[in-house]
């Protein structure tokens, strides 16, 4: 049913146009759109690019202050121990 559609609207194209024209097309207009997708995918591809720097740098920048506390807490821990006499 959908393919018999098709074929109907496809001949009246053809007919509308004749058989030997071809549609008109803007080279421009054709490198213009090329010129949009191409900037729209490399648009995405940063943000994917970004998006994964960001969570590498969360996870440095955490796992330097956990590795920042644990020394100030061993040294800390130490100096009282020195101190107390523990």
């Amino acid at each position: 049913m959908a393919e018999d559609l098709r074929e109907v609207a496809r001949d009246q194209v053809v007919d509308r146009i004749g058989p030997d024209e071809a549609p008109s097309v803007d080279p421009d207009a054709v490198r213009h759109s090329y010129y949009l997708h191409r900037a729209r995918r490399k648009a995405r591809i940063e943000h994917r690019r970004r998006t994964r720097r960001a969570g590498a740098r969360f996870w440095v920048v955490f796992l330097v202050l956990i590795v920042v506390f644990v020394f100030l807490a061993l040294t800390t821990w130490r100096e009282i121990g020195r101190l107390f006499g523990l």
